[in-house]
């Protein structure tokens, strides 16, 4: 290979982020962090990144299930828990965390004026758009529970206003999903109690749900 050559196949390397799957460098039950650590895969800090992934992914299916101005948001939340992950993967966040948890209090409150106040507990469910936004919230959840596992252990963290945002953003993300969900049931199934009695309420929204 000349050095021009050369020259164009590190650039290329340099443009594009993914350029190669499989590598087998993690076949011995290590991987690396953004920072060139490396870790075991069961660590923590890898739990943590595997279940914000999978929380991106739930939220990837619901974006299927919606219009495109909803799909169009959860994919902006989304890249925001991309950007979460790269903190805890030991790289760095322009991100404005603050103001990200105020715009999804804000967003969290406009589709809560929407639906009448819960009597009771809420089971999940009510729609298959509801569902998935329930499965979602409920992995988002266990990712803030990661989030702080993580965070505690780590003492550079604990004084990283990013990690701090981020995690007040996932705890806000999870809200906000509960509220979505609602906005998305045709009808909404309440815990039933001693008395095993079903009560279902049906939402104003469920024809033409409002987007996130």
């Amino acid at each position: 290979m000349t050095s021009q050559e050369e020259q164009g196949e590190k650039t290329r390397r340099e443009r594009n982020r993914i350029d190669r799957v499989t590598t087998g460098r993690g076949d011995d039950g290590e991987t690396a962090l953004a920072d060139g650590r490396r870790v075991r895969k069961y660590s923590p800090r890898m739990e943590l990144l595997g279940t914000l992934d999978e929380a991106n992914s739930w939220l990837g299916l619901l974006a299927t299930e919606t219009d495109a101005d909803a799909s169009e948001k959860l994919q902006d939340i989304q890249s925001c828990l991309f950007d979460a992950g790269a903190i805890v993967a030991g790289g760095q966040s322009a991100v404005d965390w603050q103001g990200l948890v105020a715009d999804m209090e804000a967003a969290t409150a406009t589709l809560n004026a929407t639906l009448p106040p819960l009597q009771e507990f809420l089971l999940p469910g009510g729609s298959r758009a509801a569902a998935i936004a329930h499965v979602a919230r409920t992995t988002v959840r266990r990712a803030e529970r990661a989030w702080w596992c993580v965070v505690d252990e780590d003492a550079s963290l604990r004084q990283c206003k990013a990690a701090l945002g981020s995690g007040s953003y996932l705890n806000r993300l999870s809200d906000y999903l509960f509220v979505y969900a609602r906005t998305l049931a045709d009808s909404e199934r309440l815990w039933r109690g001693p008395t095993r009695t079903a009560s279902a309420v049906t939402t104003p929204s469920a024809a033409d749900p409002p987007a996130p």
